[in-house]
Protein backbone atom coordinates (compact mmCIF):
# COMPACT_ATOMS: atom_id res chain seq x y z
CA UNK A 1 0.00 0.00 0.00
CA UNK A 2 2.85 2.37 0.86
CA UNK A 3 4.64 1.64 -2.42
CA UNK A 4 1.46 2.15 -4.42
CA UNK A 5 0.88 5.48 -2.72
CA UNK A 6 4.49 6.51 -3.36
CA UNK A 7 4.29 5.61 -7.06
CA UNK A 8 0.93 7.36 -7.39
CA UNK A 9 2.24 10.56 -5.78
CA UNK A 10 5.30 10.47 -8.03
CA UNK A 11 3.04 10.26 -11.09
CA UNK A 12 0.86 13.13 -9.87
CA UNK A 13 3.95 15.30 -9.32
CA UNK A 14 5.22 14.46 -12.82
CA UNK A 15 1.88 15.35 -14.42
CA UNK A 16 1.71 18.61 -12.46
CA UNK A 17 5.26 19.57 -13.43
CA UNK A 18 4.65 19.00 -17.16
CA UNK A 19 1.27 20.76 -16.90
CA UNK A 20 2.92 23.82 -15.38
CA UNK A 21 5.68 23.86 -18.01
CA UNK A 22 3.31 23.46 -20.97
CA UNK A 23 0.83 25.86 -19.41
CA UNK A 24 3.54 28.50 -19.06
CA UNK A 25 4.78 28.01 -22.64
CA UNK A 26 1.36 27.97 -24.30
CA UNK A 27 0.10 30.74 -22.03
CA UNK A 28 2.96 33.05 -23.01
CA UNK A 29 2.50 32.25 -26.70
CA UNK A 30 -1.24 32.95 -26.53
CA UNK A 31 -0.68 36.13 -24.50
CA UNK A 32 1.86 37.52 -26.98
CA UNK A 33 -0.33 36.67 -29.97
CA UNK A 34 -3.39 38.21 -28.34
CA UNK A 35 -1.58 41.47 -27.51
CA UNK A 36 -1.76 42.33 -31.20
CA UNK A 37 -5.57 42.49 -30.97
CA UNK A 38 -5.87 45.04 -28.16
CA UNK A 39 -8.30 47.88 -28.84
CA UNK A 40 -10.76 50.06 -26.90
CA UNK A 41 -11.33 48.50 -23.43
CA UNK A 42 -9.53 45.31 -24.43
CA UNK A 43 -6.19 46.21 -22.84
CA UNK A 44 -3.20 44.25 -21.54
CA UNK A 45 -4.96 43.28 -18.30
CA UNK A 46 -7.97 42.01 -20.25
CA UNK A 47 -5.67 40.05 -22.56
CA UNK A 48 -4.00 38.43 -19.57
CA UNK A 49 -7.40 37.53 -18.11
CA UNK A 50 -8.58 36.09 -21.43
CA UNK A 51 -5.39 34.03 -21.76
CA UNK A 52 -5.72 32.70 -18.21
CA UNK A 53 -9.36 31.67 -18.62
CA UNK A 54 -8.95 30.10 -22.07
CA UNK A 55 -5.74 28.24 -21.16
CA UNK A 56 -7.46 25.33 -19.31
CA UNK A 57 -9.31 24.42 -22.52
CA UNK A 58 -5.99 24.22 -24.39
CA UNK A 59 -4.37 22.14 -21.68
CA UNK A 60 -7.25 19.65 -21.58
CA UNK A 61 -6.71 19.10 -25.30
CA UNK A 62 -3.04 18.39 -24.54
CA UNK A 63 -3.89 15.90 -21.79
CA UNK A 64 -2.51 12.80 -23.63
CA UNK A 65 0.85 14.53 -24.14
CA UNK A 66 0.85 15.81 -20.54
CA UNK A 67 0.12 12.29 -19.30
CA UNK A 68 2.86 10.75 -21.43
CA UNK A 69 5.60 13.25 -20.58
CA UNK A 70 4.55 13.53 -16.93
CA UNK A 71 4.62 9.76 -16.51
CA UNK A 72 8.05 9.58 -18.15
CA UNK A 73 9.31 12.33 -15.82
CA UNK A 74 8.03 10.46 -12.76
CA UNK A 75 9.03 6.91 -13.70
CA UNK A 76 12.35 7.84 -15.32
CA UNK A 77 13.22 9.80 -12.20
CA UNK A 78 12.50 6.70 -10.09
CA UNK A 79 14.59 4.61 -12.48
CA UNK A 80 17.37 7.20 -12.42
CA UNK A 81 17.92 6.72 -8.69
CA UNK A 82 17.36 2.94 -8.89
CA UNK A 83 14.13 3.18 -6.91
CA UNK A 84 12.26 1.01 -9.42
CA UNK A 85 14.99 -1.60 -9.11
CA UNK A 86 14.67 -1.60 -5.34
CA UNK A 87 10.87 -1.77 -5.59
CA UNK A 88 11.10 -4.79 -7.92
CA UNK A 89 13.49 -6.53 -5.51
CA UNK A 90 10.90 -6.32 -2.73
CA UNK A 91 8.67 -8.70 -4.68
CA UNK A 92 6.56 -5.91 -6.17
CA UNK A 93 5.50 -7.57 -9.43
CA UNK A 94 4.93 -5.90 -12.79
CA UNK A 95 1.20 -6.43 -12.43
CA UNK A 96 1.28 -4.60 -9.10
CA UNK A 97 3.24 -1.77 -10.74
CA UNK A 98 0.63 -1.47 -13.48
CA UNK A 99 -2.12 -1.46 -10.81
CA UNK A 100 -0.32 1.26 -8.85
CA UNK A 101 -0.11 3.34 -12.03
CA UNK A 102 -3.72 2.61 -12.98
CA UNK A 103 -5.29 4.00 -9.80
CA UNK A 104 -4.10 7.64 -10.18
CA UNK A 105 -4.67 7.37 -13.94
CA UNK A 106 -8.34 6.55 -13.35
CA UNK A 107 -8.63 9.61 -11.11
CA UNK A 108 -7.02 11.73 -13.83
CA UNK A 109 -9.48 10.37 -16.41
CA UNK A 110 -12.44 11.18 -14.17
CA UNK A 111 -11.12 14.72 -13.63
CA UNK A 112 -10.79 15.22 -17.38
CA UNK A 113 -14.38 14.13 -18.05
CA UNK A 114 -15.65 16.45 -15.30
CA UNK A 115 -13.57 19.35 -16.63
CA UNK A 116 -14.82 18.88 -20.20
CA UNK A 117 -18.42 18.82 -19.01
CA UNK A 118 -18.57 21.43 -16.25
CA UNK A 119 -15.42 23.55 -16.09
CA UNK A 120 -13.29 24.33 -19.15
CA UNK A 121 -16.12 24.96 -21.70
CA UNK A 122 -17.74 27.54 -19.44
CA UNK A 123 -14.42 29.28 -18.80
CA UNK A 124 -13.57 29.37 -22.51
CA UNK A 125 -17.01 30.67 -23.50
CA UNK A 126 -17.06 33.35 -20.80
CA UNK A 127 -13.55 34.45 -21.78
CA UNK A 128 -14.51 34.72 -25.46
CA UNK A 129 -17.69 36.66 -24.67
CA UNK A 130 -15.80 39.11 -22.44
CA UNK A 131 -13.16 39.60 -25.11
CA UNK A 132 -15.74 40.46 -27.75
CA UNK A 133 -17.62 42.77 -25.41
CA UNK A 134 -14.46 44.70 -24.51
CA UNK A 135 -13.06 44.78 -28.04
CA UNK A 136 -16.28 46.16 -29.51
CA UNK A 137 -17.26 48.33 -26.53
CA UNK A 138 -20.96 47.36 -26.43
CA UNK A 139 -23.28 44.51 -25.53
CA UNK A 140 -23.07 42.91 -28.97
CA UNK A 141 -20.79 39.90 -29.14
CA UNK A 142 -20.87 38.96 -32.82
CA UNK A 143 -18.37 41.07 -34.78
CA UNK A 144 -17.56 40.96 -38.45
CA UNK A 145 -21.02 41.04 -40.02
CA UNK A 146 -22.67 38.36 -37.86
CA UNK A 147 -22.94 34.65 -38.46
CA UNK A 148 -24.91 32.40 -40.80
CA UNK A 149 -26.35 29.03 -39.86
CA UNK A 150 -28.87 26.58 -41.27
CA UNK A 151 -31.63 24.41 -39.92
CA UNK A 152 -32.90 22.15 -42.70
CA UNK A 153 -34.40 24.41 -45.35
CA UNK A 154 -34.16 27.45 -43.08
CA UNK A 155 -31.19 29.79 -43.27
CA UNK A 156 -30.66 32.24 -40.42
CA UNK A 157 -28.37 35.21 -40.08
CA UNK A 158 -27.67 36.52 -36.56
CA UNK A 159 -26.33 40.04 -36.69
CA UNK A 160 -26.03 40.44 -32.91
CA UNK A 161 -25.88 38.36 -29.78
CA UNK A 162 -26.63 40.31 -26.63
CA UNK A 163 -25.67 39.33 -23.12
CA UNK A 164 -27.40 36.25 -21.68
CA UNK A 165 -27.34 34.75 -25.22
CA UNK A 166 -30.24 36.81 -26.55
CA UNK A 167 -30.06 36.83 -30.38
CA UNK A 168 -30.79 40.05 -32.23
CA UNK A 169 -30.91 41.53 -35.74
CA UNK A 170 -32.18 38.19 -37.08
CA UNK A 171 -32.90 37.38 -40.72
CA UNK A 172 -34.59 34.08 -41.59
CA UNK A 173 -35.12 32.60 -45.07
CA UNK A 174 -37.26 29.49 -45.61
CA UNK A 175 -37.27 27.45 -48.83
CA UNK A 176 -39.34 24.65 -50.30
CA UNK A 177 -37.81 21.30 -51.22
CA UNK A 178 -37.48 22.55 -54.80
CA UNK A 179 -35.44 25.56 -53.65
CA UNK A 180 -38.27 28.09 -54.04
CA UNK A 181 -38.21 30.87 -51.44
CA UNK A 182 -41.49 30.80 -49.52
CA UNK A 183 -40.79 33.13 -46.59
CA UNK A 184 -38.30 35.76 -45.45
CA UNK A 185 -38.44 37.68 -42.21
CA UNK A 186 -36.39 40.07 -40.13
CA UNK A 187 -36.73 40.37 -36.35
CA UNK A 188 -35.26 42.76 -33.83
CA UNK A 189 -34.72 40.12 -31.10
CA UNK A 190 -35.95 36.67 -30.09
CA UNK A 191 -36.70 34.83 -26.87
CA UNK A 192 -35.35 31.28 -26.96
CA UNK A 193 -37.15 28.50 -25.08
CA UNK A 194 -35.63 25.18 -23.91
CA UNK A 195 -38.08 23.31 -26.20
CA UNK A 196 -36.44 24.95 -29.27
CA UNK A 197 -39.20 27.51 -29.83
CA UNK A 198 -38.14 31.03 -30.76
CA UNK A 199 -40.48 33.94 -30.07
CA UNK A 200 -39.38 36.58 -32.60
CA UNK A 201 -40.10 40.20 -31.63
CA UNK A 202 -40.45 43.21 -33.89
CA UNK A 203 -40.97 41.08 -37.01
CA UNK A 204 -41.31 42.14 -40.64
CA UNK A 205 -42.32 39.10 -42.71
CA UNK A 206 -42.43 38.56 -46.46
CA UNK A 207 -44.31 35.45 -47.62
CA UNK A 208 -44.97 34.05 -51.10
CA UNK A 209 -48.75 33.87 -51.67
CA UNK A 210 -50.17 32.98 -55.09
CA UNK A 211 -46.90 33.77 -56.79
CA UNK A 212 -46.67 37.20 -55.14
CA UNK A 213 -44.48 38.30 -52.22
CA UNK A 214 -46.65 39.91 -49.53
CA UNK A 215 -45.33 41.83 -46.54
CA UNK A 216 -46.74 41.78 -43.00
CA UNK A 217 -45.59 43.11 -39.65
CA UNK A 218 -45.89 41.19 -36.38
CA UNK A 219 -45.25 42.29 -32.85
CA UNK A 220 -44.36 38.69 -32.04
CA UNK A 221 -44.07 35.54 -34.14
CA UNK A 222 -43.25 32.05 -32.86
CA UNK A 223 -41.28 29.48 -34.88
CA UNK A 224 -40.50 25.98 -33.58
CA UNK A 225 -37.61 23.56 -34.16
CA UNK A 226 -34.73 26.00 -34.10
CA UNK A 227 -32.01 25.98 -31.40
CA UNK A 228 -32.09 25.45 -27.66
CA UNK A 229 -30.43 28.08 -25.44
CA UNK A 230 -27.51 25.79 -24.62
CA UNK A 231 -26.79 25.33 -28.34
CA UNK A 232 -26.52 29.01 -29.19
CA UNK A 233 -22.76 29.11 -28.48
CA UNK A 234 -22.30 26.84 -31.51
CA UNK A 235 -23.38 29.75 -33.68
CA UNK A 236 -20.74 32.14 -32.35
CA UNK A 237 -18.04 30.00 -30.72
CA UNK A 238 -16.03 26.96 -31.83
CA UNK A 239 -17.71 23.60 -31.24
CA UNK A 240 -14.79 22.36 -29.15
CA UNK A 241 -15.59 25.00 -26.52
CA UNK A 242 -18.89 23.29 -25.73
CA UNK A 243 -19.67 20.84 -22.94
CA UNK A 244 -19.84 17.16 -23.87
CA UNK A 245 -23.58 16.87 -23.25
CA UNK A 246 -24.35 19.96 -25.36
CA UNK A 247 -22.15 18.73 -28.20
CA UNK A 248 -23.92 15.37 -28.24
CA UNK A 249 -27.44 16.81 -28.11
CA UNK A 250 -26.70 19.33 -30.84
CA UNK A 251 -25.07 16.71 -33.06
CA UNK A 252 -28.05 14.38 -32.63
CA UNK A 253 -30.44 17.23 -33.32
CA UNK A 254 -28.68 18.01 -36.59
CA UNK A 255 -28.58 14.33 -37.56
CA UNK A 256 -32.28 13.82 -36.80
CA UNK A 257 -33.08 16.91 -38.87
CA UNK A 258 -31.18 15.54 -41.86
CA UNK A 259 -28.35 18.06 -41.61
CA UNK A 260 -24.57 17.45 -41.65
CA UNK A 261 -23.65 16.53 -38.08
CA UNK A 262 -20.25 14.89 -38.58
CA UNK A 263 -18.31 17.94 -37.39
CA UNK A 264 -19.99 18.10 -33.99
CA UNK A 265 -20.28 14.34 -33.47
CA UNK A 266 -16.62 13.91 -34.38
CA UNK A 267 -15.56 16.53 -31.83
CA UNK A 268 -17.84 14.90 -29.25
CA UNK A 269 -16.37 11.42 -29.69
CA UNK A 270 -12.79 12.72 -29.78
CA UNK A 271 -13.32 14.55 -26.49
CA UNK A 272 -15.29 11.71 -24.90
CA UNK A 273 -12.63 9.12 -25.68
CA UNK A 274 -9.64 11.38 -25.01
CA UNK A 275 -9.24 10.21 -21.37
CA UNK A 276 -8.81 6.68 -22.75
CA UNK A 277 -5.91 8.02 -24.80
CA UNK A 278 -4.50 9.43 -21.57
CA UNK A 279 -4.62 5.97 -19.98
CA UNK A 280 -2.92 4.42 -23.02
CA UNK A 281 -0.18 7.07 -22.92
CA UNK A 282 0.50 6.46 -19.23
CA UNK A 283 0.77 2.73 -19.92
CA UNK A 284 3.13 3.39 -22.82
CA UNK A 285 5.32 5.60 -20.64
CA UNK A 286 6.04 2.68 -18.29
CA UNK A 287 8.27 0.61 -20.64
CA UNK A 288 9.79 3.78 -22.13
CA UNK A 289 10.86 4.94 -18.67
CA UNK A 290 12.10 1.45 -17.73
CA UNK A 291 14.40 1.39 -20.78
CA UNK A 292 12.29 -1.16 -22.63
CA UNK A 293 13.86 -3.93 -20.60
CA UNK A 294 17.11 -3.63 -22.46
CA UNK A 295 19.20 -3.67 -19.33
CA UNK A 296 21.07 -0.55 -20.43
CA UNK A 297 20.81 2.76 -18.66
CA UNK A 298 19.45 5.58 -20.79
CA UNK A 299 19.75 9.25 -19.97
CA UNK A 300 16.79 11.15 -18.56
CA UNK A 301 16.93 13.55 -21.51
CA UNK A 302 16.76 10.70 -24.00
CA UNK A 303 13.66 9.33 -22.28
CA UNK A 304 12.03 12.76 -22.53
CA UNK A 305 13.06 13.03 -26.18
CA UNK A 306 11.46 9.67 -26.96
CA UNK A 307 8.32 10.76 -25.12
CA UNK A 308 8.14 14.02 -27.05
CA UNK A 309 8.53 12.21 -30.39
CA UNK A 310 5.84 9.69 -29.43
CA UNK A 311 3.49 12.52 -28.42
CA UNK A 312 4.02 14.35 -31.72
CA UNK A 313 3.55 11.15 -33.73
CA UNK A 314 0.35 10.37 -31.80
CA UNK A 315 -1.06 13.81 -32.54
CA UNK A 316 -0.19 13.63 -36.25
CA UNK A 317 -1.46 10.06 -36.59
CA UNK A 318 -4.71 10.97 -34.86
CA UNK A 319 -5.30 13.90 -37.21
CA UNK A 320 -4.57 11.73 -40.27
CA UNK A 321 -6.89 8.97 -39.04
CA UNK A 322 -9.68 11.47 -38.31
CA UNK A 323 -9.33 13.02 -41.77
CA UNK A 324 -9.27 9.65 -43.55
CA UNK A 325 -12.19 8.40 -41.47
CA UNK A 326 -14.34 11.37 -42.44
CA UNK A 327 -13.27 11.11 -46.08
CA UNK A 328 -14.13 7.40 -46.25
CA UNK A 329 -17.23 7.88 -44.04
CA UNK A 330 -16.19 5.32 -41.44
CA UNK A 331 -17.95 5.03 -38.09
CA UNK A 332 -17.13 8.16 -36.07
CA UNK A 333 -16.66 6.36 -32.70
CA UNK A 334 -14.40 3.78 -34.37
CA UNK A 335 -12.26 6.47 -35.98
CA UNK A 336 -12.04 8.35 -32.67
CA UNK A 337 -10.89 5.31 -30.68
CA UNK A 338 -8.50 3.88 -33.29
CA UNK A 339 -5.40 5.98 -32.29
CA UNK A 340 -5.92 4.92 -28.67
CA UNK A 341 -6.10 1.26 -29.67
CA UNK A 342 -2.84 1.58 -31.61
CA UNK A 343 -1.05 3.19 -28.65
CA UNK A 344 -2.49 0.57 -26.29
CA UNK A 345 -1.26 -2.30 -28.46
CA UNK A 346 2.23 -0.76 -28.62
CA UNK A 347 2.22 -0.36 -24.84
CA UNK A 348 1.22 -4.01 -24.28
CA UNK A 349 3.95 -5.26 -26.64
CA UNK A 350 6.61 -3.15 -24.90
CA UNK A 351 5.40 -4.17 -21.44
CA UNK A 352 5.85 -7.83 -22.40
CA UNK A 353 9.49 -7.06 -23.25
CA UNK A 354 10.19 -5.42 -19.90
CA UNK A 355 12.62 -7.12 -17.50
CA UNK A 356 11.16 -6.61 -14.04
Amino acid sequence: MILRRYIGLSLAKGWLLVLLVLGTVFGLISFIEELGHTQLDYDTVAVARFTLFSLPQQLVGLAPVVALLGSIVALANLQRFNELTIISCTGFSLSKLVTAIALPTLLLMACLWLCMEYFTPQLAQNAERERRLLRYSNNIIIPGGGVWSTNGRRYIHLGKMFEDTVPGDISLYEFEQSGQLIRALHARTAQVSPDRRWLFQGVREKRMVGGEMRTRSHKELEIAQLWAPSELPTLTLPGDSMALSVLYRYGQYLADDGQPAEQYLSVFWQKLLMPLSVAAMVLLATPISANLGSGRSRSFGLNMGIGAVVGILFYLAAQIIFALGQLLQFSIPLVAVLPTIIVLLCAVVLLRRMHW
